[in-house]
């Protein structure tokens, strides 16, 4: 009896999927790399190694940046500022008149950002760095003030950031999600770390949900994008 057609063409196939494998993160890598990250940058990257924060990619902060400028965002917060990585990616899309606040809950990390922030020239009033918890500096922000909305930190509490930026957020105001893939982990419905299943679920919600219009970009760790209606 002649063996199936599928299963004849396996090996071909195998070779092909490995070979576009090698063939994408080839290309991965070339995206990431495109735009290349000044001293100001790599410095404050270091900082966040010393700290062990997993901070976005220098593909990510291209895209933050290109995405700043389309929308010509003058005011925009940061839920988690680290060492100033991506506030510099932020800023440097920003025009002059444009402000960023970040929050951040650890006084050391705004130290560091704040030096970073003026090395790259960009001193108040183009930043504001607030200490705390966001959950308790959220609320007080005013109301459809903001043209775009950066969170980076605790996947756990994403569903609750989400609920004050939607709050501060303009419409055609943008929503932009760090860590959308979580390490790869996201895509694989059989892994169910709280972590993974928390992000898996915000962007389920988000694109579900009627006050905003959602994509996820395959950049770095990933990279959420919504616009509110």
């Amino acid at each position: 009896m002649q063996e199936p057609l599928i299963y004849l063409l396996k090996p071909d196939f195998t070779k092909k999927v490995a070979e576009m494998s090698n063939e994408k993160t080839l290309s991965w890598s070339y995206c990431e790399d495109f735009i290349p990250e000044g001293e100001v940058l790599e410095t404050a990257r270091q900082h966040a190694r010393d700290f062990g924060i997993n901070t976005i990619t220098s593909g990510v902060g291209a895209a933050l940046r290109m995405i700043v400028a389309s929308c010509g965002a003058k005011a925009v917060a940061e839920i988690g500022t680290g060492t100033g990585v991506s506030g510099l990616w932020l800023l440097s899309g920003m025009s002059a008149d444009a402000v960023l606040t970040t929050i951040d809950i650890e006084p050391e990390h705004h130290k560091i950002a704040r030096t970073a922030f003026a090395a790259a020239g960009m001193r108040p009033p183009r930043t504001r760095l607030i200490t705390g918890q966001a959950l308790d500096i959220l609320p007080r922000m005013a109301a459809r003030a903001y043209d775009l909305v950066f969170l980076d930190a605790d996947p756990q509490q994403n569903h609750a950031y989400i609920a004050e930026a939607t709050r501060m957020l303009r419409r055609g105001g943008v929503l932009v999600v760090a860590h959308a893939l979580w390490n790869d982990t996201v895509a694989d419905p059989a892994r169910r770390e709280p972590e993974t299943v928390a992000i898996r679920q915000l962007g389920k919600d988000l694109a579900d949900s009627e006050d905003f219009m959602t994509t996820i970009l395959p950049v770095g760790d990933g990279l959420l994008v919504a616009v509110r209606r």
